[in-house]
């Protein structure tokens, strides 16, 4: 069975948490320390703060926004559902907004008509690893003192504008998910370029004390700590920081050979009429975290039956972003009319393997089914006289 994913994890890894294991620290400590050090210099911004998930990266971000019951956040449907939960979690109305048809990402167009006096922030997705356009997002949001947090869950190595996304934004959250580039296991990370944010951040990830577990242990003095607002046990550990560290080293190669394999994608699978994919936007490049892709509206096969041939074949993929207000969880919120693309593009649109040791054979195994399924030629390979017929396509239209 070819993945949909695999982590590039390996001995240097294995090592790595070995150590933090033999360390005798193994929950939050000195090793998640200088992973935030790293990722901060990495990103290019003042402070990262490690927790536990993006998930919970975002709910703190919306607590630093200030966001409050009552409260609106514009956010697209077309997103992981954790990205709308998180500002439920603090009591506010998720209002959905739809998104560019090529980088699946809300814009100010689709965000404007939707800003009232409520509007606290705007949750900015780098949906798949393409960059949103955050300068564009700011320039609307700014004035009106809206906060724009940028979802970054997806998008460590990408870049926009020249720099690392999540680079000049105020908050942006980043995943350490086994589905993302860089992972942890689970993990996630919040960046700001304001300390006194950080430092908020920093106590409400760990219950809100004002004198952190690891600052105790290295002082001889007796140190008692306090608790002045809520907080939450949304640590890292010292072993998921010293893995961390490893795969940050490891990320502009990973990056290198995603890119790769999304432009052979993209030369295979550019043969068959009608189908969209994920490309680089005109501000940025993508680290192509999924490669997707859309089905034409004639397309000889639904997106679920194309699916399952895939599956059939011994090729795991994925359907497309969800559309969370689709979802029995947000019945009744958005407006399918206003969703309109999303509501197209998330039944339209799968997610095919891309992972670092992808072979060309396997690649080809994958466009030889959504040739066969699209009633296209089998010989789309560049070395013409590669036949790309594989076992699973029998029956299968054209």
């Amino acid at each position: 069975m070819i993945p949909v994913i695999r982590p590039v994890l390996g001995d240097e890894e294995a090592r790595a948490a070995a150590e933090a294991v033999a360390s005798g620290w193994i929950a939050q400590g000195p090793r998640v320390a200088e992973f935030e050090a790293a990722f901060a210099n990495a990103i290019g911004t003042g402070d990262a703060v490690a927790v536990s998930s993006c998930t919970t990266a975002l709910h703190l971000a919306m607590i630093a926004v200030g966001v409050r019951p009552g409260d609106e956040v514009i956010a697209p449907s077309m997103s992981f559902i954790a990205t709308a939960n998180a500002a439920r979690y603090v009591g506010a109305q998720v209002v959905f907004a739809d998104v560019d048809p090529q980088t699946l990402n809300i814009t100010p167009a689709t965000v404007e008509p939707l800003l009232t006096d409520r509007t606290r922030a705007v949750i900015l997705v780098d949906q798949g690893g393409v960059p949103a356009d955050l300068d564009a997002m700011r320039e609307l949001c700014d004035p009106r003192g809206v906060t724009v947090v940028e979802d970054a869950a997806c998008a460590a190595g990408s870049t926009y504008r020249g720099r690392p996304a999540g680079a000049g934004a105020a908050l942006a959250t980043f995943s350490f998910h086994p589905r993302k580039l860089l992972t942890t296991g689970e993990g996630g990370m919040v960046t700001t370029p304001d300390p006194a944010v950080a430092a908020r951040l920093r106590r409400l990830r760990e219950h809100g004390m004002d004198i952190s577990a690891a600052a105790r242990h290295a002082d001889r003095r007796v140190l008692i700590e306090h608790y002045a607002e809520l907080g939450y046990n949304y640590r890292m550990t010292d072993i998921q920081a010293a893995i961390g560290l490893v795969q940050l080293r490891r990320l502009p190669e990973i990056v290198r050979r995603r890119r790769q394999l999304a432009e052979r994608y993209q030369r295979l699978l550019g043969r068959i009429p009608g189908l969209q994919m994920i490309r680089d936007p005109g501000y940025g490049t993508t680290n192509f975290q999924s490669f997707w892709v859309a089905l034409p509206a004639d397309f000889p096969v639904t997106r679920n039956g194309l699916l399952q041939l895939l599956a059939d074949a011994g090729i795991s993929a994925r359907r497309g972003i969800m559309a969370a207000h689709l979802e029995p969880a947000y019945a009744g919120y958005g407006d399918g009319a206003q969703l309109a693309v999303t509501e197209r593009l998330s039944s339209s649109s799968l997610i095919l393997p891309l992972f670092h040791e992808l072979t060309e054979d396997e690649q080809d195994r994958v466009v030889a089914v959504i040739a066969h399924a699209a009633g296209s030629v089998t010989r789309v390979r560049e070395d013409a006289g590669s036949d790309l017929s594989c076992p699973g396509t029998e029956g299968v239209p054209g």
